[in-house]
């Protein structure tokens, strides 16, 4: 199965370069490429992207706003948005979290790990790793505009416990290994509690396990 792979980013460089690595991939190809957040949403609908890999910082309208409009759009809902950040200085992230993102990575990632990360949020997964992750929500998870799910006090108890490990930035078979089940009993605990929560994916649930205090930055 091959990753639809649409590109937005205001710098023609940047994006001929990401071009490049992805049509390496045997199993991606890069459906478009877009120069302003506009671009990248109509573009979405246009050429039925799998995974977009979005900047923040572009004109007309940036990353956040244009992941809030794919994210919200019905006909879109098959679509993952992974961000690119500048890490350290960027504060949006968070909130391109809450817009409906599954990821995000920095531009200078290694080629190797950009391609793995789209094949990781194209398959539905999120990309967070655990302890810069923390530090992120730690830091600006206090402002306001929380994403509009339930909280974990609808889940039961081997829910929450999935829930903290998710947080975590454990994966499925990890989730298993931690709490002596199957691969696929924890798979099917996750897609309940997103239900429950009525969360988008996986980014949400850490969202959530955040702010309602099942996790705290120190415990990571």
């Amino acid at each position: 199965m091959t990753i639809r792979v649409l590109l937005a980013d205001d710098q023609t460089l940047v994006r001929e370069a990401f071009a490049m690595l992805v049509e390496s991939a045997r199993d991606m190809e890069v459906v478009g490429q877009a120069a302003t957040g506009r671009q990248a949403v109509r573009l979405a609908r246009s050429e039925r992207a799998d995974l977009v890999v979005m900047d923040i910082r572009m004109p007309d309208l940036d990353g956040i706003e244009a992941t809030r409009l794919i994210a919200a759009d019905e006909d879109l809902a098959g679509v993952r948005v992974l961000v690119l950040t500048t890490y350290d200085t960027d504060e949006n992230i968070v909130d391109a979290l809450r817009a409906g993102a599954s990821g995000f990575l920095v531009k200078d990632t290694r080629p190797a790990e950009l391609l793995d990360a789209i094949r990781t949020v194209a398959a539905g997964e999120s990309l967070l790793s655990p302890g810069p992750t923390a530090r992120l929500i730690e830091r600006f998870l206090r402002s306001p505009s929380a994403p509009e799910t339930g909280g974990p006090e609808c889940l039961s108890g081997r829910e929450r416990e999935v829930l903290s490990l998710v947080a975590r930035g454990l994966n499925n078979t990890q989730i298993a290994d931690a709490l002596g089940l199957s691969p696929l009993t924890a798979k099917t605990h996750v897609s309940r509690i997103m239900g429950k929560l009525a969360a988008r994916d996986r980014a949400q649930l850490v969202i959530v396990a955040y702010e309602s205090g099942l996790v705290t930055p120190g415990s990571i």
